[in-house]
């Protein structure tokens, strides 16, 4: 079947809610947990502060053939806390000089993806497509929404995050003029199919690295570890929220922070295969992790720590151990730890995946300002480590 269409058919809903039934049958079809309309109202339920629109292509049967999340943000440069902070505050302030950027006032990005979870988890295309023509008309709908609602005020459209394979078809989001860049790789451990226990792992790694695994066990033996349920979660977030606010105000980028209650939903809606751990020292709530299994996959999520401890009991070390555990004893073969953190990751065996993102600001001049900023912006580099005697099978 050919979806071509000699004319764009889009549709586009303000609420999950609003969504056909078609079309969750017709995508649910993937079974992927990111496209699924609990998880996707249990975002948009707890983040009143982002906007939040969908976008439904139809090929000439009117049978959906792309599915689109869009969230809006409101960008402020001074989030921007690395090594190009510097030249973000000359770009907006050359920007302000020309008028090309509001002052006092933050950006308006509209983001296609997913504003909360690295990876490509914001566009579905029909397998029956041709994806370089559809993601070209994705791209086109969104920007004649935009057009079309005037209160939206859009400044700047970012799509995310793509991996190196689909790059052949996004890089026809540059005839939209779209600029792509790259910011923190995807830190990714894939699990040996020999791995049976967390000792098999262990087993695995070079003398050196099963030192440090062990002294790291060891200093984290006086925690205590609860794992979270339906029943627990409300009770555990007051504490989660202020170790989350800690590690979120390190973070080198923000889009937008994560509201916590939106836990109680996913673990309502997702059963077993959302993930929470929280780490206690004498009754103290030290820190916490999250994660989501989504098909075969482990996908870290948000933590929370205590830097004050972190060091004297391996706080964080732990953590990354206790998701290899959950990914081995639910038997499966990759283990998506995010972005940050990308050495101490790669020191438990995880390799980077490249990401790529796309930018375009509504003014063609600022576009070019845009495209001068981007050729700046690159993943910090970091040393990676090799913990493993040989690759994992």
């Amino acid at each position: 079947m050919n979806c071509s269409s000699k004319k764009l058919t889009a549709n586009y809903y303000l609420s999950v809610d609003e969504i056909p039934s078609k079309v969750w049958s017709y995508f649910n079809a993937y079974k992927n947990i990111y496209f699924k309309k609990s998880f996707l109202k249990s975002i948009e339920d707890n983040h009143k502060n982002l906007e939040f629109f969908y976008v439904v292509l139809l090929d000439e049967a009117e049978n959906p053939k792309c599915f689109g999340t869009i969230q809006i943000v409101d960008f402020y440069f001074e989030t921007v806390k690395n090594d190009l902070e510097w030249f973000a505050k000359r770009v907006k302030e050359f920007g302000q000089k020309l008028k090309l950027f509001p002052k006092k006032k933050s950006l308006k990005i509209l983001i296609c993806g997913n504003t909360f979870v690295s990876g490509e988890h914001g566009i579905l295309i029909a397998e029956h497509c041709d994806k370089k023509q559809t993601i070209k008309e994705l791209a086109k709908a969104i920007l004649n929404y935009v057009n079309t609602i005037d209160q939206l005020q859009i400044d700047a459209f970012l799509i995310k995050d793509f991996s190196n394979e689909s790059l052949s078809i996004t890089n026809k989001l540059r005839d939209y003029n779209y600029h792509p860049f790259s910011v923190e790789p995807n830190m990714v451990l894939h699990l040996d199919e020999n791995w049976h226990s967390f000792e098999d792992y262990l087993q695995a790694l070079k003398t050196k690295f099963r030192v440090k695994a062990k002294k790291a066990i060891k200093l984290s033996e006086n925690l205590t570890v609860k794992i979270a349920t339906n029943d627990t979660i409300e009770a555990l977030l007051p504490e989660m929220e202020k170790l989350y606010l800690k590690v979120a105000k390190n973070a080198s980028f923000n889009l937008s922070d994560f509201n916590l209650n939106t836990y109680k939903d996913l673990m309502n809606h997702i059963d077993n295969n959302y993930q929470i751990r929280a780490y206690y020292v004498e009754g103290k709530m030290v820190g916490f992790m999250s994660g989501l299994i989504n098909q075969k996959n482990l996908d870290a999520h948000f933590v929370g720590i205590d830097y004050t401890v972190n060091k004297q009991f391996a706080i964080y070390q732990r953590m990354l151990y206790d998701y290899i555990k959950i990914a081995i004893e639910n038997n499966l073969t990759t283990l998506n730890f995010g972005r940050t953190a990308s050495e101490i990751k790669s020191s438990v065996g995880a390799i980077p995946q490249d990401l790529t993102m796309y930018l375009r600001h509504k003014k063609s001049i600022t576009n070019k300002l845009v495209k001068l900023l981007l050729t700046k912006v690159q993943p910090t580099p970091f040393r990676q480590n090799f913990p493993f005697k040989k690759i994992p099978q």
